[in-house]
């Protein structure tokens, strides 16, 4: 199916949020206010690392409006957080190892003298030379910046398959290059922040985004030193997260200072502030080395990851993990050597993020690609295919995983693609001056959906009919900007054939809802829909079998639809008419009346499918995406443009065709910014890039018009998982669609992101030769 906004007919369902947010009108976690809260700021360190010889806070204290200074001494419970390794103070006790390690905390009657109580505290140092890249953190002597050690590696994986070494003696080609990805910021519109609200019975009220609030209940508990029970989260709606919400940011301190002072506290990052604190993308160096067979058949590929955590774990060894299990690409290598290493500097945070380490991975597999191909002086698409994996071939850790088409699908979509066929020859412009070229280039994906095996992946939902009369779904993910409660909305109306107006969705408030597991890993839709598979038949059983005892009309002869219960309608084969008997029969709200309130409540229990086999992080769900992509590039100012894309991808049933295209074309513009703009640089461990007015984020004039998205819908025939998750799929193949595009158009090749400028510039007057690199 090729979606366009042009499309239209039942299942083009508009969000119910859209208006709302266009309008300025919804209100947002960190819009919330109360007359008598106060505002909370977080003091941080001076250095990117340095030891604390002492912390003075007795002249903030006596500041008027202040109405308490905490310290690590001021944690009732851990004094750490991190949603997999608990290893981040929530403050320094003796030790800074990023600028955005936490010192103090205040609460003030404004946030003008909350600045002013922070600009009191006297925090004397000695500062430390910083480990400012994974060279000199892993160089021998240099000091480790955890006591779990060993060294500053946070975490190693490995693939070792066949034998590599002895495969490639006998190789014909071999390509060697080393890939490098940036430290890109997610860059969502709503900074970390949240109210904070403890209430007459005890319990903490805590309004801030995530992407996880059963996650952050578990970990406050421990900081605050209290059951989970007593803390309710509220985690939507979210203005933007990516990833980046999904560890605690603001939450330790907004939950301490409330408590503390008894009243509403209000935190809300400034976008310096966030940037200094927040996490960022892996920035990673990809060493890789493929060889061929001179048909063209891979042999032998072995690959050397290093990624750049920071000073802090995050989910720097599941996105480790991730960027291993992909770097295979979906290619089938009989002899495999890989080894990864996630490494603590004391440079920015780096942690969840779009993709988890799959945009690295891919960029780099299909650069290899490209070039293996160049050797062959083969198609690069016709080169990918003679590769390829086969249906029923193992995953890339040699583990089982689902039989689908779709890699073979996406393949051929985008082979007879209007965009593809343009490679072959690209039609020249006259118009166009000679400095300007333009190229077209394709790359494909297989990505992982879910945590993969060994993670703890819990879902489940509640279907009920409520005392209102509606429908009542509830689930603990999040809507942060993603379309989930219009996907849930068209899900409930197929399934009952009601309108919106019959239903209510309760989802992200701990209070209200089950343990669904987090809204990561595109898992959302997957685990609603299944949720739903569960929970459909017995809720609608109780419903006909009410409503019959209400009607005396037998239950199969009963249907659900718009405002309740509803006689069957039967079209006899000589007639068009309806048959009289046919009709409204009973009210959701009336149904509701009969029986105790908890036999209208139907809630169900499971896990994510993992492969079957013990493969720690595997994965058993794949989505497939092709992309191809043109570029135009300036050859005098080194600037690139997109000028059109094509995603092909296999997800399975398009639920929400808006939400598709938008989740299609969010990933692919932030996808454009990790391959053309977007880096935030450090030097010596301090950010050069503090604010979006320096970070090239792209913008409308950057996004052309011409995208196109062919969804491939086919599942096989008892396929049990329903639609697959696409909010990252869009996201991860782009890139390398573009460096093959620009290769195409000026004969370099790209092994860095973003895009070095100066390497595609040339002088008019010396010709560049195809397929060589300018110095």
């Amino acid at each position: 199916m090729l979606l366009n906004r042009k499309q239209s007919g039942k299942r083009w369902h508009l969000r119910p949020d859209g208006a709302p947010k266009v309008t300025g009108q919804l209100q947002y976690l960190t819009d919330m206010t109360l007359p008598d809260m106060i505002h909370g700021r977080v003091l941080r360190s001076e250095y990117p690392h340095a030891r604390i010889l002492s912390i003075d806070t007795s002249e903030a204290e006596a500041l008027e409006g202040v109405y308490a200074v905490l310290t690590s001494k001021d944690v009732p419970g851990l004094n750490r957080f991190g949603i997999a390794t608990p290893d981040q103070p929530v403050f320094c006790e003796d030790i800074v190892r990023y600028v955005g390690d936490a010192i103090a905390a205040v609460a003030a009657d404004s946030p003008e003298r909350a600045a002013l109580a922070l600009d009191a505290i006297r925090v004397e140092y000695e500062e430390l030379t910083p480990l400012n890249s994974t060279d000199a953190a892993l160089a021998p002597g240099a000091p480790e910046l955890h006591e779990h050690g060993p060294g500053n590696v946070l975490h190693r994986t490995e693939i070792k398959r066949g034998d590599a070494e002895q495969a490639f003696a006998t190789c014909d080609h071999i390509v060697t290059e080393t890939y490098y990805t940036p430290r890109q910021m997610h860059a969502y519109m709503e900074t970390e922040g949240g109210l904070f609200v403890p209430d007459e019975e005890g319990r903490l009220n805590v309004y801030a985004a995530t992407q996880h609030g059963y996650k952050d209940r578990m970990q406050l508990a421990r900081i605050i030193s209290c059951p989970e029970e007593d803390i309710r989260v509220v985690s939507s709606p979210i203005g933007g997260s990516f990833g980046g919400k999904d560890e605690l940011n603001v939450q330790p301190y907004g939950a301490l200072l409330a408590l503390r002072c008894g009243r509403p506290v209000k935190m809300h990052n400034s976008r310096k502030e966030s940037v200094r604190a927040g996490l960022k993308r892996h920035p990673m160096k990809i060493e890789m080395q493929t060889g061929m067979s001179r048909e063209g058949i891979i042999q032998a590929h072995r690959v050397r990851i290093t990624a750049d955590t920071g000073a802090y774990a995050t989910l720097g060894a599941p996105v480790l993990n991730f960027c291993t299990e992909h770097c295979l690409g979906p290619y089938a290598i009989p002899h495999v050597d890989v080894e990864g290493v996630s490494v603590y500097t004391n440079n920015g945070l780096s942690g969840e993020f779009r993709g988890f380490g799959g945009n690295q991975a891919i960029f780099a597999m299909e650069g290899q690609m490209d070039r293996l191909a160049e050797i062959m002086n083969m198609d690069p698409w016709e080169f990918r295919r003679r590769n390829m994996r086969e249906k029923n071939d193992p995953g890339p850790l040699n583990q089982r995983i689902l039989v689908t088409d779709g890699l073979s699908q996406v393949w051929e979509a985008l082979d007879r693609s209007e965009l593809w066929q343009k490679h072959l020859s690209p039609p020249a412009d006259p118009s166009l001056p000679p400095w300007i070229k333009r190229g077209v280039g394709a790359a494909i994906a297989m990505h992982g959906a879910g945590l993969g095996y060994g993670i703890p992946d819990p879902a489940g939902g509640r279907l009920s009919l409520n005392n209102e009369g509606k429908i009542e779904v509830a689930f603990s993910y999040e809507e942060f900007g993603q379309g989930l409660i219009a996907t849930l909305e068209i899900m409930l109306c197929d399934l009952f054939q009601c309108s919106t107006s019959d239903l209510s969705i309760i989802i992200g408030d701990t209070d209200r809802v089950p343990h669904s597991g987090s809204s990561t890993a595109s898992r959302s839709t997957t685990m609603a829909w299944m949720a739903l598979q569960r929970l459909q038949t017995p809720f609608r059983s109780r419903v006909l079998a009410v409503a019959s005892e209400m009607s005396g009309v037998p239950a199969d002869e009963l249907v659900t639809g718009p405002d309740g219960v509803w006689r069957k309608v039967q079209l006899p084969a000589e007639s068009s008419e309806v048959e009289s008997e046919s009709g409204f029969v009973v009210s959701y709200a009336e149904l509701v009346t009969q029986g105790e309130a908890d036999e209208w409540i139907f809630d169900t229990k499971f896990d994510y499918p993992t492969t079957p086999d013990n493969v720690v992080g595997g994965h058993y769900l794949y989505t497939y995406a092709a992309v191809a992509a043109e570029v135009e590039v300036n050859t005098l100012t080194g600037e690139t443009k997109l000028l059109d894309t094509r995603h092909v991808v296999a997800a399975g049933p398009v639920i929400n065709p808006m939400g598709f295209i938008g989740q299609i074309e969010g990933g692919s513009v932030m996808a454009l910014g990790f391959t053309l703009t977007e880096d935030a640089v450090m030097q010596d461990s301090r950010y050069v890039t503090t604010n979006l007015d320096t970070y090239l984020i792209p913008t409308i004039q950057d996004i052309h018009t011409n995208l196109e998205v062919e969804a491939i819908e086919d599942l096989p025939e008892g396929d049990a998982f329903g639609p697959r998750g696409i909010g990252e799929i869009g996201s991860v193949a782009l890139a390398p669609a573009i460096t093959a595009a620009i290769h195409q158009a000026t004969g370099v090749w790209v092994n860095r992101l973003p895009v070095p400028r100066e390497q595609l510039v040339r002088p008019l007057n010396v010709p560049l030769q195809e397929g060589v690199s300018p110095s």
